[in-house]
């Protein structure tokens, strides 16, 4: 059997952190196993669903690759096949028409609870159907006996069957119910495996018995514990649940956010720090917990600041500038070139691509960066004079990096000066700032001849 999953998000909103690692727990299964990794929007729901929410969705799986093997499927073009199924189960007889009216269906209801019975409406097994009457379609459910699951994470789970509701399959005006379409495109789409969260696990005994009622095998279940706060509490925005858009914003990067989810509930040994790959090739669905995992910013900060460093330079330098853009700030023509030549500088004492781009304003200037009044007000006559005479030593001086640290130190003594009487000032005129890289990583990396448009531009 070929395995096949599914991610099926309902787009009433973003895609969260919980359902992103829904998607990847499906994704990493199917590749484990040589499967298919599938995308269904699930918008039946069409006072709810929104293009924007899809779109969304969509945006946010592309963002992490986790987008699917085949273009996504939109559960509200097959409203046509999912009637077709519902008929063939009046057919079989295992689904049957229900006319209660609104107050009769109240009263059923509130009778079945008082007596602890599911809801069987007395349309179940009649035929005096009327002729134009309002109705809808209901699954007959067993009555007696019980149900069991072998869950993939929870283990053996059962029910008796004695609590499970005839549920609605189509209402009254002939729209199929969540709980039907889920199961006729999960057969139409051949999924092998669901995995989702256990908020569903109640769901699964019911979806069980409309595969049975349709005549279709029942796929294998996995339902993954929720994701909690560092408090344990349920998680909230407080804790870090907010959408995928938003760590992107935050200048988390695909690699890092998943190696953080795929350990959020799941695990392989000590194991920290792997890519995608690793992860598939160890994920067999075994080591799933089954007890709520627990999200926690710190650490995927810890975890998205190894995989910065991976980063590609030139794809870093893009990363920077497309941040910064959106914050208004224009790139020149050499700003990608400095930041490639110096990424690494910046991504050694950074987490995120945020914290990137925070270090490094002065190279979207064009010359010296605009001094504040505290750091203009360190930059004095003496100090100038200083600077127009490194300058003019730099116009000379080495490009080659053990070189240029020695000439520099030759220099410093020559003029009886310590490296703190010529390090501050130069780091305030090139970046703006007192705290920035060594200085011959910055000069190295602007050139010698921007250093000196710089110390010019302050120093005359």
């Amino acid at each position: 059997m070929s395995v096949v999953t599914r991610f099926a998000p309902s787009p009433t909103g973003f895609l969260h952190i919980g359902g992103a690692r829904t998607a990847l727990f499906n994704y990493l299964f199917a590749r484990h196993f040589g499967g298919t990794y599938l995308l269904r929007i699930e918008d039946t729901d069409k006072k709810r669903s929104t293009d924007e929410a899809i779109h969304a969705i969509k945006d946010g799986l592309d963002w992490l690759g986790l987008a699917g093997d085949r273009p996504a499927v939109l559960q509200s073009e097959n409203e046509v096949r999912h009637r077709a199924v519902v008929e063939d189960m009046l057919a079989s007889g295992t689904a049957y028409k229900c006319f209660l009216d609104n107050d009769e269906l109240d009263a059923l209801r509130a009778e079945a609870r008082e007596n602890g019975l599911p809801v069987r409406s007395p349309w179940r097994n009649r035929t005096d159907h009327p002729e134009h009457g309002s109705f809808v379609v209901r699954i007959k459910m067993p009555d007696e006996g019980a149900t069991q699951i072998d869950d993939l994470v929870q283990g053996s789970v059962s029910i008796e069957n004695k609590t499970l509701d005839d549920l609605v399959l189509l209402r009254s005006d002939g729209t199929p119910t969540y709980m039907l379409a889920v199961v006729v495109d999960d057969h139409d789409m051949g999924v092998t495996h669901i995995l989702r969260g256990d908020d569903h696990l109640n769901n699964a005994f019911r979806q069980y018995y409309i595969y049975q009622a349709a005549g279709w095998d029942v796929p294998a279940f996995g339902h993954i514990p929720l994701i909690h706060g560092a408090d344990g509490a349920k998680l909230s925005k407080r804790h870090g649940a907010l959408g995928v858009d938003a760590y992107r914003e935050m200048g988390f990067v695909p690699a890092g956010l998943l190696n953080y989810l795929a350990r959020l509930g799941w695990s392989h040994g000590d194991d920290e720090l792997f890519s995608l790959e690793m992860a598939a090739s160890w994920f067999d669905g075994s080591a799933i917990g089954r007890s709520p995992s627990r999200f926690d910013m710190d650490k995927l900060r810890a975890v998205n600041a190894h995989w910065l460093q991976q980063i590609e330079e030139g794809e870093m330098a893009q990363m920077v500038i497309a941040y910064m853009e959106k914050q208004g700030h224009s790139a020149h023509a050499r700003t990608a070139g400095w930041l490639e030549a110096m990424s690494g500088l910046f991504t050694e004492r950074a987490s995120t691509v945020v914290d990137v781009a925070e270090q490094t304003g002065w190279l979207f200037t064009e010359g010296a960066p605009q001094l504040s009044d505290e750091a203009a007000g360190q930059i004095d006559t003496d100090v100038k004079e200083r600077l127009l005479k490194f300058a003019h030593f730099l116009e000379q001086a080495p490009t080659n990096s053990d070189e240029l640290n020695i000439a520099i130190a030759d220099w410093l003594a020559a003029e009886g000066l310590k490296m703190k009487e010529l390090g501050i000032p130069l780091r305030i005129v090139m970046t703006g700032s007192k705290k920035a890289p060594s200085l011959v990583d910055i000069i190295l990396g602007l050139g010698a001849d921007e250093t000196v448009k710089r110390i010019k531009q302050i120093c005359f």
